[in-house]
């Protein structure tokens, strides 16, 4: 313990000893760099959000197809969505973003076009699929042709 008082009284008059630990405005440059990031990654992560959630769309259409392909196969006609889950397919996206429809072409069931919209409050992790702006609805018909809409620039599918 001398041994620090002696090497406090030795120290020059006037001179402070520097305190450890971190400056407001080092603080200040931390949370700046920390808010800059934030806004770089989270429209980022959003948008891989969106890709992801419009993937399950297409797969669930295209499951949806298959289903009413077997339909068609057992009862010589496509079925509608309620026939379809009363056969134990599934009808909705798999993770209830999407909800699924079937329009039959003049009443008939010999052609249709099954549609994915976007579900009320459906999406994940803030993203709500009913803003997308670029790819909100997804659709495919009896001969597999494939639209969504609105697709401004025509790269949904």
């Amino acid at each position: 313990m001398n041994d620090i008082m002696q090497r406090m009284a030795d120290r020059p008059p006037g001179t402070l000893r520097r305190m450890a630990g971190v400056s407001l405005l080092e603080l200040l440059t931390v949370v700046t760099i920390i808010g800059i990031l934030g806004m770089i990654a989270i429209p980022s992560y959003r948008q891989y959000t969106r890709r992801a959630h419009r993937t399950e769309a297409k797969d669930a259409l295209l499951q949806l197809v298959t289903n009413e392909e077997r339909f068609y196969l057992q009862n010589r006609r496509y079925g509608t969505i309620a026939e379809l889950a009363a056969a134990n397919f599934p009808v909705v996206s798999e993770n209830g973003v999407y909800t699924m429809a079937i329009n039959t072409v003049n009443g008939l069931a010999v052609d249709y076009t099954a549609t994915a919209t976007p579900a009320a409050g459906g999406g994940t992790n803030g993203v709500i699929m009913t803003d997308d702006a670029e790819c909100a609805s997804f659709s495919i018909t009896s001969q597999g042709v494939k639209s969504a809409a609105p697709d401004p620039s025509n790269r949904c599918w």
